[in-house]
């Protein structure tokens, strides 16, 4: 039988020293750019109507520093983005950023990932989820602490309308592959075009951290989903 670990968390909250740019940020700019995590499902329209403008929805899953937000957010104004992230400098870094740069197709929800889709979305609201290089947890006692894993298409898969899309990356093989075997068990509600591993798309940004990686000579693996 397979051991239940929805309720595992993917992330540990660590004391991690905030700089004083993103303490100020965090502290004067979290209200008026995040959206509460509640009991009570929100709709596509609802969550919508705190984006004037836009009228497609992605959620990022762990968006750590924001670079990829903020480019995806500049690159795509009437796309909505949700940003769920539980580190409080990354969260201060992005937020002082979309302020200087009057970014306003973006909102941020530090929760756990998993509440959020559980509790706050309601059915077919997404037009696509990114997660762009999860902590691996690469010690084998810790795999049960990976983000993707049994469950996680399916409660990523009933947030997204059909023909949506989930975009995966990692640079940890052995995760990509465990990746690849969780969406092969679970394929109810993905298919995956390539069979397999693709091609990076043209529109996804690199940041500082996969940079720093393919200097490293750290191979990229790419897994791009649609929803039935």
């Amino acid at each position: 039988m397979q051991k239940d670990v929805s309720h595992i968390r993917s992330f540990v909250i660590r004391q991690t020293r905030m700089s004083e740019y993103q303490r100020r940020s965090f502290e004067t700019l979290y209200q008026g750019y995040s959206l509460l995590c509640d009991d009570e499902k929100s709709t596509r329209k609802q969550i919508l109507s705190a984006f004037p403008g836009c009228d497609r929805l992605v959620a990022e899953i762990g968006f750590g520093m924001g670079e990829a937000t903020l480019e995806l957010a500049e690159k795509f104004p009437e796309t909505a983005f949700l940003g769920i992230e539980v580190h409080k400098p990354g969260i201060g870094k992005l937020l002082g950023e979309l302020a200087s740069r009057s970014i306003t197709n973006v909102r941020v929800i530090r929760e756990d990932a998993m509440v959020v889709f559980e509790r706050m979305l309601a059915p077919a609201v997404l037009d696509g989820v990114h997660v762009f290089f999860p902590d691996p947890w690469p010690k084998k006692r810790h795999h049960k602490r990976r983000l993707v894993r049994h469950g996680f298409t399916a409660m990523v898969g009933r947030a997204l309308r059909p023909g949506a899309y989930a975009y995966l990356t990692t640079d940890v093989r052995d995760y990509a592959e465990h990746m690849l075997e969780v969406i092969g068990t679970d394929d109810e509600f993905f298919e995956n075009p390539s069979g397999g591993f693709c091609e990076p798309l043209s529109w996804r940004p690199r940041t500082a951290f996969e940079r720093k990686g393919l200097a490293r000579s750290h191979e990229i693996f790419e897994i791009f989903l649609k929803r039935r």
